[in-house]
């Protein structure tokens, strides 16, 4: 079976779907793995390590794709919106396996079909202790939380860390971080790190001793939990976010820094900071909106832009992960190859799908062209679950 990589075509990727260790490993599983030129480079993995390992490195991504059997990617479906195109090298009955953003309708599942392709939604891996290792979305994640913290103390006109010089006492900075998931409780981490006084917020309350562990202040406010399935938070109603709105205000008006971390997977992302709420800000003080690619928490969020508002800087930074792209690269790789082994199993025949595991059942999107998972197939036909 040929496993086949390309260089990424989306303009902010520059991740690679395999990097060579694992690339090799799955070679000496019994698969042939071939790579395009240079879809390391951005990455940090030049051909040359690939060559190294024995990996075939082909010219072209056509010249991949029409020989590969199964394509592993990075984005391709409805999260690269301008790359249908690709999908016209593949070979009939092609297995795809990569970001997909299989929440609305889009043209290239409809190429799915017609070319009857077998395909994998990373984002759609079952949040259990079996998938741990093949969880995406938390690898992911937890790389944006350490960077925001870093973006965060670049923008900020004030140090993180309590410094005494003979000058006079400098103050820690207070960071304040919306969302304590893997971003938010990564990012929480890099900031106390940094030397930042740090407090968190999270619609759910059972994890406040997550961040007290961490050293930081979890803000209690008079709400219901909103804990929903997986570990994400739930929808709310307009009601429960007004209220919640005004509550923050009065925490984020004291802040140097706020990083918000909100995002409810095919879902618009929550609106936490108002243009009010911004405006209640001290002059310098930074936002960082991690949920600025799903419409951003702040009202004022520009995505992949850096706004002032009345002395407020507001960062809505796009495909974090991607700028710590060795390192993406290496947790996308690892998530890659755990989940291939998990669905292909080798027997005297070949390689066997497993199609009955509930890790491949709950990420398959389609089977040869016909959508299977039932939720995902209401995203994608564009009717209303």
């Amino acid at each position: 079976m040929i496993i086949g990589v390309i260089k990424e075509t989306h303009p902010q990727e520059q991740r690679v779907a395999l990097i060579p260790m694992h690339a090799a490993v799955l070679q000496k599983q019994g698969f042939k793995v071939m790579v395009q030129k240079g879809a390391g480079y951005a990455a940090g993995y030049p051909d040359e390590l690939y060559l190294e390992r024995g990996i075939t490195v082909l010219e072209s991504a056509q010249a991949v794709l029409e020989q590969a059997d199964l394509w592993c990617a990075v984005r391709a479906g409805a999260a690269h919106p301008t790359g249908i195109e690709l999908l016209d090298a593949l070979k009939p009955k092609t297995t795809i396996i990569g970001l997909l953003e299989p929440y609305a309708p889009h043209p290239s599942f409809e190429v799915f079909e017609k070319q009857k392709l077998t395909s994998f939604s990373m984002e759609l891996i079952p949040r259990t202790t079996r998938a741990q290792s093949m969880d995406v979305l938390s690898s992911m994640a937890n790389l944006a939380g350490y960077k925001a913290a870093i973006l965060a103390a670049q923008y900020s006109p004030k140090m993180f860390p309590m410094m005494m010089t003979a000058a006079g006492t400098i103050v820690p900075a207070k960071v304040f971080v919306l969302g304590v998931g893997v971003a938010g409780l990564q990012a929480i981490a890099t900031a106390k790190r940094l030397g930042a006084v740090v407090s968190a917020y999270d619609v759910r309350p059972e994890v406040k001793e997550q961040v007290e562990s961490l050293g930081a202040k979890f803000v209690v406010l008079d709400l219901e939990s909103a804990q929903g399935e997986g570990g994400y938070a739930k929808a709310m109603d307009q009601a429960y976010y007004d209220k919640q709105r005004a509550l923050l205000t009065d925490v984020v008006q004291e802040m140097d820094v706020v990083i918000t971390t909100a995002n409810i997977p095919g879902k618009k992302a929550p609106i936490l900071l108002t243009q009010t709420m911004v405006e209640a800000m001290p002059k310098g003080s930074v936002v960082i909106d991690l949920a600025a690619e799903r419409g951003g928490n702040c009202e004022l969020t520009k995505a992949g832009d850096v706004i002032d508002h009345q002395g407020v800087k507001i960062v809505g930074v796009e495909n974090v992960a991607s700028t710590l792209a060795f390192n993406a690269s290496s947790l996308y790789s690892k998530n890659m190859i755990t989940f291939i082994e998990n669905y292909l199993k080798k027997s005297e025949a070949g390689f066997t799908p497993q199609k009955e595991d509930d890790i491949v059942l709950g990420s398959m999107l389609t089977d040869e062209g016909k959508l299977v998972h039932p939720q995902a197939s209401a995203w994608v036909k564009g009717v209303t679950s």
